[in-house]
């Protein structure tokens, strides 16, 4: 009924929160029946919906009027960050520029193009740069989404959400689990207050993979996908192709191979129908190409001992993969490594998968990567575990 009323009066979700003086997402979990609205929030509406047309055109013509206050706004708020005396050169001229791009269109999304650019960025330059950079941003664009309630707000979450996950992701990449474990419930809770689908799984989907990493209980990660699986609806996109692969690596490291095999079946049909310019997008942490898919393939079909079918995966992924993304090929040879060991070969997968740590440039060794060997570890049976290859491949991991 609420939503009914309210189309026919020609209000948005956010329309209708300004109007009644309750929080959007608040109206929204009553709009999809999640929530029973209070008795204040069900008068404010009924109220604010049988006043029509006087009071739908007076809130639009203040609108129409508000350029300005938010232009201003949001000059105040980059002018007071540039100037803080805790803020360093680089946020305080960052919050300037942001400042006169407002002065000059202060509707321009540049937020789209900084996340573009730090999807490309991710894998191009050190993760050091990119945090100590990152930072910066997200301190001008926190200042940004304090003091914009208008249209673009939707946006400037959908962007935080994002390079939140770019955050999360480095500091699980550098060991740092348990304050990556904030800033993935910090990412979740601003993809959910921008309402915009896609931003939604795919913070939870980087979450998953990851959770494949960062020493989380394998049914723990399983349980998170499966919660995620109702916001798919079926669409093709690189945040759904990427809660697949995280599902399907989660079922592999939890002993349910068939699920895991199935749901890499489910992903291979997926990819099929994601739009070109998803999967050619090869170099961005927001794409989707081939390499991706193989590299899951490679995972769960190791795991499940069907050595064939992941030494196939295991060949297209290496032949795939772009020259920026050397760890990820190492993780792949990591995946042929265990392979050997599972199908008998201990001095030889172990062997492989030393030479594999110690040709790794040092600056590309993370934890991700040392989880992945430690998997390899794992695979070698008790009875192989006093040989000195084995050894020395823990004392890699542990370095």
């Amino acid at each position: 009924m609420l939503r009914q009323h309210r189309t026919a009066a020609g209000l948005s979700l956010r329309d209708l929160a300004v109007l009644v003086r309750f929080q959007y997402s608040h109206i929204s979990q009553v709009e999809r029946g999640e929530r029973r609205p209070t008795q204040a929030m069900a008068d404010a509406c009924e109220r604010a919906l049988a006043a029509g047309g006087v009071l739908v055109e007076a809130y639009r013509r203040e609108q129409s009027g508000d350029t300005d206050m938010r232009r201003r706004t949001i000059l105040q708020a980059m002018s007071a960050l540039a100037a803080a005396p805790t803020v360093d050169q680089v946020v305080g001229l960052e919050a300037l520029r942001h400042g006169l791009g407002a002065a000059v269109n202060v509707e321009h999304d540049e937020w789209t193009d900084i996340v573009d650019a730090y999807g490309r960025s991710y894998y191009q330059q050190p993760q050091s740069r990119v945090m100590d950079q990152l930072g910066r941003d997200m301190a001008v664009l926190q200042h940004q989404i304090a003091v914009d309630r208008g249209d673009r707000r939707p946006l400037l979450l959908q962007a935080a959400g994002r390079l939140s996950v770019i955050i999360a992701l480095g500091l699980v990449a550098s060991g740092q689990v348990m304050v990556a474990r904030r800033w993935w419930q910090t990412a979740q809770r601003v993809a959910d207050e921008s309402s915009d689908p896609d931003t939604q799984v795919l913070v939870r989907a980087w979450d998953v993979v990851n959770g494949c990493y960062d020493g989380r209980p394998a049914d723990q990660v399983v349980s998170l996908s499966s919660e995620v699986l109702p916001l798919l609806h079926g669409q093709a996109t690189a945040a759904t192709c990427g809660l697949l692969a995280g599902r399907a690596q989660s079922l592999s490291l939890a002993g349910r191979h068939a699920e895991a095999i199935s749901t890499v079946e489910q992903l291979g049909s997926m990819v099929e129908r994601l739009p070109a310019a998803v999967v050619d997008d090869v170099e961005s942490l927001w794409g989707w190409p081939e390499h991706r898919l193989r590299h899951t393939e490679s995972w769960v079909y190791t795991h499940a001992g069907n050595y064939r079918r992941a030494e196939q995966a295991q060949d297209r992924a290496l032949t795939l993969y772009p020259a920026s993304q050397t760890r990820l090929r190492t993780q792949v040879q990591l995946h042929q490594a265990a392979a050997l060991i599972r199908n008998g070969h201990v001095p030889d997968g172990l062997r492989l998968a030393a030479d594999l740590m110690d040709g790794l440039p040092a600056e590309q060794h993370n934890e991700i990567v040392r989880s992945v060997a430690r998997q390899v570890a794992a695979a070698v049976p008790e009875s192989e575990r006093s040989r000195p290859l084995y050894d020395d491949l823990l004392s890699r991991v542990r370095l």
